[in-house]
């Protein structure tokens, strides 16, 4: 049993004043016995990713006995469970010393989004974050694991910044109807697409829904979206409705022009009448059409063609028939005051007589010299015999005697009662329409 060898140690020790303080030096000599067991006390220390260094009670050759202190130290990434273990009486080393690698918490999962990393959640281990479709990276892209088991950089969140598409309908333009200044338009609503959740919240539009009449001219429209995130986003298209029309067609002379709808567009009628006194001549009517020429051919109104050589006074006022209404004016003379001055007074009224459709009949003298006179047409002296009853008579279109004046009288006093007749309102209606005013 070569391993239990004893050692002898010896200690010596100088006493002094040995013997009652004489000079004389004693020595006591202690003997000491110990038996030292060389036999490994701890399993010996294998490091995996590290290394270790020891140092025991009785020198380097005595390892992994009893008291045997170990530090130990692991390779970058890598760290020690305990950084320094000593041999217990056990035949154990204190605690674990086993070389782990660094390992960082594991890492959140960012909503809408995710992560890939190169070595899972290892020491330098590089996780890089993304996003779903339609959400951005807000924060820092990446993150690594540091020696100090925290991740360089937090999780980044995943936001919604992107507005909704939508695209608006391809509107053509769109022609007015026949006899309509609108054009019905139809179009399919747009749907708008999130790019991210999916989730639209609101559609808005702005303009005249579909389906609905628009009158001519350019409508511009747009759709609005929006999805949870409140991004907006928009489109915009325009809507022309065009109407056919006509070139403008004017009322002729002495004629008033009535139409429906907008006067020159496809579809539109269009309806003379003469003023009193005027016959019209060519079409009474027409229409815009669809060539957007006019229907029919030019129309005009004549001057009535008065027929003096009939024989009889009635014959003659038939002509004036819802036509005309008639001032007749008697004199003896011609030289008669009354008589010059009553027409030199309408004379200078003329515009009035003519807008409001009077003609005027003198008769001057007694028969068979009478003379009787529609402007310049010259009525037989038997013709003017029948009309001549007073000296002046002022007979409306239906040959009714409205109105006898003894005296002369004012055109405005003349133009006064005119006026007061029910057909003469409606017949000031069409006149402001036609713009037919006196200047003087």
């Amino acid at each position: 049993l070569w391993m239990f060898l004893p050692f002898v140690l010896f200690s010596v020790k100088m006493i002094p004043h040995c013997f009652n303080n004489s000079s004389t030096v004693c020595f006591s000599i202690h003997i000491c016995f110990y038996c030292i067991d060389r036999t490994p006390w701890c399993a010996p220390i294998k490091i995996k990713h590290g290394d270790v260094s020891c140092r025991t009670p009785r020198g380097e050759h005595y390892r992994n006995v009893m008291g045997t202190r170990c530090k130990i130290r692991c390779k970058q990434g890598y760290e020690a469970q305990s950084s320094e273990v000593v041999c217990m009486a056990s035949k154990h080393w204190s605690s674990n010393y086993a070389c782990r690698e660094i390992r960082c918490p594991k890492l959140d999962m960012p909503a809408n989004g995710g992560y890939k990393c190169s070595d899972g959640s290892y020491f330098n281990s590089r996780c890089e974050f993304f996003c779903s479709p339609g959400f951005t990276l807000k924060g820092q892209k990446t993150a690594t694991c540091r020696y100090n088991k925290a991740w360089s950089a937090g999780v980044p969140t995943c936001v919604d910044i992107e507005p909704p598409k939508i695209k608006c309908p391809n509107v053509k333009d769109k022609w007015a109807e026949p006899g309509k200044l609108t054009a019905r338009v139809t179009w399919d609503t747009p749907e708008g697409v999130d790019t991210a959740d999916g989730i639209l919240t609101d559609v808005i539009l702005k303009g005249k829904p579909s389906k609905s009449d628009f009158p001519e001219g350019l409508h511009k429209m747009s759709y609005t979206v929006l999805d949870r995130a409140g991004n907006k986003g928009s489109c915009r298209f325009t809507i022309r409705v065009r109407v056919r029309r006509c070139s403008p067609l004017f009322p002729p002379d002495n004629s008033y022009m009535k139409c429906d709808s907008d006067k020159d567009n496809y579809g539109a009628t269009c309806e003379f009448t003469c003023i009193g006194g005027y016959e019209l001549q060519g079409s009474a009517a027409r229409v815009c059409q669809y060539g957007l020429t006019w229907s029919g051919s030019d129309t005009t109104c004549a001057p009535m063609n008065i027929n003096v050589g009939v024989r009889t006074a009635a014959a003659l006022l038939d002509q004036f028939y819802e036509k005309r209404r008639l001032l007749i004016i008697s004199a003896p003379t011609a030289a008669n005051h009354n008589y010059r001055f009553q027409m030199t007074n309408l004379q200078q009224a003329q515009c009035g007589l003519d807008l409001r459709h009077v003609t005027v009949i003198e008769l001057v003298g007694t028969y068979p010299a009478q003379v009787g006179r529609i402007r310049h047409n010259l009525l037989p002296p038997g013709l003017a015999l029948q009309l001549r009853s007073f000296q002046m008579v002022l007979v409306d279109k239906q040959g009714i005697d409205k109105q006898r004046y003894p005296f002369p009288i004012t055109a405005a006093e003349l133009f006064t009662t005119i006026d007061t007749f029910p057909l003469r309102k409606d017949e000031m209606v069409l006149l402001q329409e036609a713009g037919q005013t006196c200047q003087s």
